[in-house]
């Protein structure tokens, strides 16, 4: 049966008909489903074996996004995230994005670099000519530390080598490039990295000291893009505000920070969902942001000949899902399963095209209503509740500081006071 990604109203719904819409979806069964709500608990023994003295778990609010067709084929994505308007931003962009043809997305190979540093090298030209000629040996002898990657089609597959300057002088800094298949790979390029380091240091004469995987991961790169058609997205006078803001992040670095945690807002929520590392992700993008020598921003915009607007996105996405989380945190899984994804380079396009729809919100907003507006107004959701509010005034609370533009405890407190007085008069 097709599925279809477009469920109208989907916000308005209790949350009890949410999990059962995003249950049926995704094929789960109840306990998979629990696990998306959370309301079963974990385990304490799942995290007891994730990390060193565990005392518990720290829920993080999961939803779905909505409206997303990614290569022709619909989504429902999970968004483990704290941030309000992120989820809903997400789901409006990818439901415009619609009429262009939802969003297209690839992956290249997933290769991997593992670092090897070599100090201490009498002549390091020397020693990076005689690892060159020698490379195959190096490649044979990773190789032996992982048959099986191998035998997937994985494994090392190329050397590379160059000559930097530190504070300590000249160093030899050699590349392992790993296929990691559908792992993320620290694991695996580690091991091979400090497998060959007796041999490098034959070849070299050198001393090894790191032998790392790095997370500057530029060959493997995910890429999305998309196009919204201009009268979808509010005309002439909002494309042009749109190109205005990237244009701004393209030229200034404090502008792009923001640019990009944008972008990052929705890949960060989409890997903690899939249980995937969110550290090593934005690690790699921001640093592949600035690979030309300058911070740019990870997404570009032009106006097509149609006027509509082209949006494209293209980022490092060394994702996983073999092993760590994605496999132990039984949230993790049931995601996995929600998205339906065959490889790890399909959960990559899938991140890229959510990072993708994320920024081009939060650009239309920036170019029109103003941030603030959507943002807001579910942020002022959280003030009242934090305050204590009674469930059946929440709505009429938020109304009123957003309408007053008072979003605060202190403001929010003193209406709900003045509504419950008023309500026992």
């Amino acid at each position: 049966m097709e599925r279809s990604s477009r469920i109208e109203g989907l916000y308005k719904k209790p949350m009890a008909e949410r999990l059962k819409i995003v249950k049926e979806f995704g094929a789960l069964t109840d306990e998979e489903a629990l696990a998306l709500s959370g309301f079963g608990g974990v385990d304490p023994a799942i995290p007891d074996k994730m990390i060193e003295n565990a005392i518990g778990s720290f829920p993080v609010p999961l939803g779905v996004a909505a409206n997303f067709t990614i290569n022709g084929k619909d989504y429902l994505i999970p968004m483990a995230i704290e941030e309000p308007s992120v989820v809903a931003a997400a789901s409006n962009s990818a439901k415009l994005a619609i009429g262009g043809g939802g969003f297209t997305s690839s992956c290249t190979e997933p290769i991997m670099i593992g670092q090897v540093q070599v100090t201490a090298v009498s002549d390091p030209d020397e020693a990076m000519r005689s690892v060159l000629s020698r490379k195959d040996e190096i490649i044979n002898l990773a190789n032996e530390q992982d048959p099986m990657l191998v035998k997937l089609g994985g494994g090392a597959k190329d050397l590379e080598a160059r000559v930097i300057d530190t504070q300590s002088g000249r160093q030899l800094i050699i590349h392992l490039l790993v296929d990691v298949r559908d792992a993320m790979g620290a694991n695996a390029v580690n091991t091979m990295a400090e497998a060959v380091t007796p041999l490098v240091e034959e070849m070299t004469g050198g001393r090894v000291y790191l032998r790392i995987l790095s997370n500057l991961a530029k060959y493997r790169l995910a890429k999305s893009t998309a196009v919204w058609k201009r009268d979808a997205i509010g005309g002439e006078e909002a494309v042009h505000g749109i190109i205005e803001a990237y244009s701004f992040a393209a030229a200034d670095p404090f502008r792009c920070a923001t640019h990009n945690k944008g972008v990052m807002n929705g890949i960060d929520a989409v890997m903690l969902a899939t249980g995937n590392d969110t550290r090593a992700i934005e690690a790699g993008a921001h640093a592949y942001a600035c690979i030309t020598g300058a911070y740019k921003p990870l997404t570009k915009y032009e106006i097509t000949a149609e006027g509509d607007i082209a949006g494209t996105i293209e980022l490092p996405m060394a994702v996983g899902l073999i092993g760590g989380a994605t496999k132990v945190h039984p949230t993790a899984r049931a995601c996995v399963k929600l998205l339906g994804v065959k490889s790890a380079g399909e959960l990559g396009g899938i991140a890229a095209a959510v990072g993708l729809a994320q920024n081009f919100a939060a650009l239309r907003a920036l170019a029109t209503v103003g941030i603030q507006k959507g943002h807001m107004s579910l942020h002022a959701r959280n003030i009242v509740a934090s305050v204590g509010c009674p469930p059946e005034l929440v709505d009429e609370v938020v109304e009123i500081i957003v309408a007053e533009r008072k979003i605060r405890m202190d403001r929010a407190l003193e209406v709900v006071n003045e509504l419950v007085a008023k309500r026992g008069e």
